[in-house]
């Protein structure tokens, strides 16, 4: 399955955001025993590119990289072997990169205007960030003029309110902190990590069963 087949078909996709990363490829298999393969890295990690390479070996586990601001950062991603760029707003120097290497992106936005700016960038989703700011009915009211477009919210989405933006229409939503603490992550404690991804993951398949 390519990187997005895998994301759209387990509709999560976790954010790593965390200072220390003792052991990248331990937390990923950590993140895959409890059902999330999708795993988003992110440059506010220090040496994030070495941590990608390393992950990247992890069987079925799809490793991205994510808070990608300028063409150099894309250029960085791609060569370290991220399968999918991650932006947190609308930069075309970075979708030039990921276009003519292939990879696909997810462009973060908010306004309608920046959704569509995103989508016309060739985005393979829009990440709409901050979604707490707005919640659930926001992300419906986008799908009103963008019915078609793939959109994942991201910014506070827990295990609690996860079913409803997908009830809402997200084509995946974004795990964060609630998964992946930075403080349980520097403590290389995977089972803990496990147990979370286990609960985020099995909100979502309620919702997928009520709807």
């Amino acid at each position: 399955m390519s990187a997005l087949e895998v994301m759209f078909a387990d509709r999560v996709v976790c954010v790593v955001r965390a200072p220390v990363l003792p052991d990248a490829p331990a937390l990923c298999r950590a993140l895959a025993d409890g059902g999330i393969r999708s795993v988003e890295l992110t440059f506010t990690t220090p040496d994030v590119c070495a941590h990608l390479t390393a992950a990247a070996a992890v069987p079925g586990v799809v490793v991205g990289v994510g808070t990608v601001l300028t063409a150099s950062d894309a250029e960085a991603a791609v060569e370290a072997g991220a399968r999918f760029l991650v932006t947190p707003g609308v930069l075309p120097a970075v979708a030039a990169v990921a276009r003519d290497a292939g990879v696909p992106f997810l462009m973060g936005a908010l306004t309608p205007t920046e959704v569509l700016a995103a989508a016309s960038l060739g985005a393979a989703a829009v990440k709409v960030f901050p979604a707490s700011a707005f919640g659930p009915r926001y992300l419906r009211e986008l799908h009103g003029p963008y019915p078609d477009l793939r959109l994942v919210p991201s910014g506070g989405i827990t295990a609690s309110n996860a079913p409803e933006y997908l009830a809402a229409g997200a084509a995946a939503v974004t795990a964060g902190t609630g998964v992946v603490p930075p403080d349980v992550v520097r403590a290389a404690d995977w089972p803990t990590i496990t147990r979370h991804a286990r609960e985020f993951v099995a909100s979502t398949r309620v919702q997928s069963h009520e709807s």
